[in-house]
């Protein structure tokens, strides 16, 4: 929407829910809003859609929330993506915020686009780095680009909302304040606006991970220089060992060693773990920049001039099958001594 078509005002976050619950991510993105609400000296929203929800939303005002919009509806159990963009897009019409960003996750990634499209607005995705631009008070939006070569700053000058995904675990969540008071406001529209052009079959869960790679604070991720899918075993072991999940390459995936639930980079999921180790994986840009964000970057390779080299913390040359395994029997004495 154009600037001139009216007033636009507040800050919005996308909540998320998972089993009937509200997801951790949702109080990240609270973090993220309420900096970006006190500069703008205007209010923080929460949005959240989904089925026997309502009485769930509470917790994001004690995480910072001024306000929480909800959309409670049979039609809204399950993610069908035309119903949750066609809600959004009668929500924001009618309110008019003035910013609006949303997680990096399935959810933000597949419904943020929509939205953008339905509204007419630009739409920034995956950014690192959110802030309110002192003399014109537009929303500074900075994310990796090149392959994570560079940073760019993104405005959107000319339109509204400004709309952002930020990646998952880039913020710690505002600590939980049971005094804190707000308005949850149930908003409530025609049957028809719920019906959905996909039909919802089934969910299989992905069993090969307990944790989904996007949330996880540590990964340990292999690629082709593992020579062989079943020596993937050996980072699961040491990733089982740190208590993280297990990562790959797409080379890996297209190999057929992994699931793509697994994938890390452009084509695959983005990260942003406390430790991400690599082991066989030789830095494609793809992949670095689906995971130059993590706080500490392990690389294990045989080439020395591999690319991964340049984005690590600590470098390892070697065969990552003859290191890993190393790793993982004095990570073991470790523990072992500690516990005693």
């Amino acid at each position: 929407m154009k600037r001139s078509e009216g007033t636009f005002e507040g800050v919005w976050t996308l909540g998320e829910t998972r089993n009937g619950e509200i997801n951790p991510v949702s109080y990240e993105l609270l973090a993220w809003g309420r900096e970006l609400a006190d500069k703008r000296g205007t209010t923080l929203a929460s949005v959240v859609l989904g089925h026997d929800i309502k009485d769930k939303v509470e917790s994001l005002i004690q995480h910072g929330a001024d306000i929480v919009y909800v959309v409670d509806h049979p039609g809204l159990e399950h993610f069908a993506p035309d119903v949750h963009a066609a809600v959004l897009e009668k929500l924001v019409r009618e309110v008019m915020p003035e910013i609006f960003i949303a997680s990096a996750t399935t959810y933000g990634r597949t419904v943020m686009p929509l939205l953008a499209g339905k509204i007419e607005t630009g739409l920034t995705a995956d950014c690192t780095g959110l802030d309110i631009e002192a003399n014109s008070g537009l929303l500074i939006q900075t994310r990796p680009a090149i392959g994570g070569n560079v940073m760019a700053t993104i405005k959107t000058p000319n339109h509204r909302p400004e709309m952002s995904t930020v990646r998952p675990r880039s913020r710690k969540p505002l600590a939980k304040d049971e005094s804190r008071t707000g308005q949850i406001i149930e908003k409530t529209y025609p049957d028809g606006l719920f019906n959905s052009k996909v039909r919802f079959i089934d969910f299989i869960k992905d069993e090969t991970t307990a944790l989904p790679i996007q949330e996880a604070e540590i990964i340990v991720s292999g690629g082709k220089g593992l020579k062989d899918g079943k020596n993937f075993d050996l980072v699961r072991e040491l990733a089982d060992l740190l208590g993280g999940s297990v990562g790959a390459s797409r080379q890996a995936v297209d190999l057929g060693w992994i699931p793509y639930s697994h994938q890390v980079g452009l084509s695959g999921k983005t990260v942003s773990p406390r430790l991400y180790v690599c082991a066989g994986v030789s830095g494609a840009v793809q992949h670095i920049a689906g995971m130059s964000s993590s706080d500490i970057v392990i690389a294990i390779n045989n080439d020395p001039d591999a690319p991964i080299f340049k984005v690590c913390d600590f470098g390892i040359v070697g065969d990552a099958l003859e290191i890993l395994p190393i790793l993982t029997e004095k990570l073991k004495a470790l523990k072992a001594t500690t516990n005693k």
